[in-house]
């Protein structure tokens, strides 16, 4: 194999490529597109593998123009000035197409030289990128643009790239597959085909010394170990991975929890799931079952102190418990209504009898005079204002409806009676 498989496997029609059917179906919008003869604008969003410089390629074939290619990792401001000018030859008198490669490297200025050419047509953009391109890509760029999401592969797709893979070395000699090694590796490849792919070369390779040449499930579990982990700390699939372990917890599943939770702490990553439990405690769980942040800080400091992979025990527990958990979120409610009207301005003056009097002075400026020690009444409780004039009547904290907050409720309005 002169070059690598995954090279030499990449797909020369639409047809050919593994996946993708919400966008390469027959009748699929895509591939209306592609051919409907004319090339919009276009960013394909997606992770590593799921074919977007493949079918990027495909269609800038079949445009019939001037076909540019660059790299955001190595593209510099005069390439891309290079392929504006390329409309100005022979070669670009019916356009310039250009297919653009990790778009999410260049710098706003770079992606602002692009503006005027695509917008007049000059130019047409075919871009790729693993990254949101709402975040990564300008959004000059994203307004004259149509972004079409590629989606991990199913390993029935990873399966159909394999396949062709054994149909190819066997070119050079019979193969023997033990049962579900293909399937092993179409399994652990998180949805990724090149990865996929690169398992079985370096399998087959692996496999030379053997006669006849075999390759073993044994074989491709060593190439393809943690090759299923799809995980970048400054990527989408953090805060997705974050975003699931939260809303799992608030939803009491502790089984999704606990999966989102190791699919973290495999990745290696511990500090952000702490974090994460920390405020879980509070805004989830609350005053539901105060004592939870208590314990969560606990399991939390354990895990910090053993590191990987014990913590990931004491986590686990965290976890459970604030699965398990009464939920109220009546806490940040509150403080998000009471900073609301910070923000907006909404203060006034603190009530004179609730200011400072502990300096000399004080009483001549009407400081603390008034003030009703509650520790001095019947169940330390007294009435009197305790906010600005502007937000006398103004309520934060509503009582959840659990058991715990209902109880002070109960309290609360016992001694408000007697008062």
């Amino acid at each position: 194999m002169a070059s690598p498989l995954a090279a030499a496997l990449r797909p020369q029609t639409l047809d050919e490529v593994c996946g993708q059917q919400h966008l390469l179906a027959p009748g699929g919008v895509l591939r209306r597109v592609a051919e409907g003869g004319t090339i919009p604008n276009m960013i394909f969003y997606g992770p590593s593998g799921v074919g977007k410089t493949s079918v990027a390629r495909i269609i800038a074939a079949t445009a019939g123009k001037k076909l540019c290619r660059l790299n955001g990792t190595t593209a510099s401001t005069a390439d891309i000035k290079d392929v504006v000018a390329q409309q100005d030859t022979i070669d670009g008198r019916g356009g310039v197409l250009l297919y653009l490669d990790e778009i999410q490297y260049l710098n706003k200025k770079q992606q602002q030289s692009l503006l005027e050419c695509i917008e007049d047509g000059s130019v047409t953009l075919i871009a790729s990128t693993t990254e949101n391109p709402y975040f990564y890509v300008y959004n000059a760029i994203l307004s004259r643009s149509t972004v079409f999401e590629f989606k991990p592969l199913e390993p029935e797709e990873v399966l159909k790239a394999l396949r062709r893979a054994v149909d190819i070395v066997e070119r050079s000699g019979p193969l023997q597959l033990e049962e579900g090694a293909l399937e092993h590796i179409a399994r652990s490849c998180g949805g990724d085909a090149r990865k996929a792919l690169n398992a079985f070369e370096m399998a087959y390779l692996a496999s030379a010394g053997t006669d006849p040449r075999t390759i073993t499930l044994e074989d491709v579990r060593a190439v393809s170990q943690r090759s299923a982990m799809r995980y970048d700390r400054d990527a989408d699939e953090h805060y997705d991975i974050l975003s699931a372990l939260q809303k799992s917890v608030r939803g009491s599943d502790e089984n999704a929890a606990l999966h989102y939770l190791a699919r973290l702490l495999e990745a290696g990553d511990l500090l952000s799931p702490c974090r994460r439990l920390l405020v879980m405690a509070s805004e989830d769980v609350g005053l539901a079952y105060p004592q939870a942040v208590s314990v969560v800080k606990a399991c939390v400091d354990s895990a910090v102190q053993l590191g990987l992979p014990e913590a990931s025990i004491p986590l686990a527990q965290a976890v459970i418990l604030l699965c398990t958990a009464p939920k109220s979120n009546s806490a940040m409610t509150a403080i998000e209504a009471a900073l609301a009207d910070v923000r907006a301005g909404s203060t006034g003056p603190i009530p004179a009898c609730l200011q400072d009097g502990h300096y000399a002075g004080a009483g001549k400026l009407g400081r603390a005079q008034g003030y009703k020690y509650p520790h001095s009444y019947p169940h330390h409780y007294v009435k009197q204002q305790y906010l600005p004039d502007a937000l006398k009547d103004r309520v934060y904290y509503q009582f959840g409806d659990n058991k715990n907050e209902q109880a002070a409720l109960a309290y609360r309005r016992t001694i408000k009676e007697e008062h």
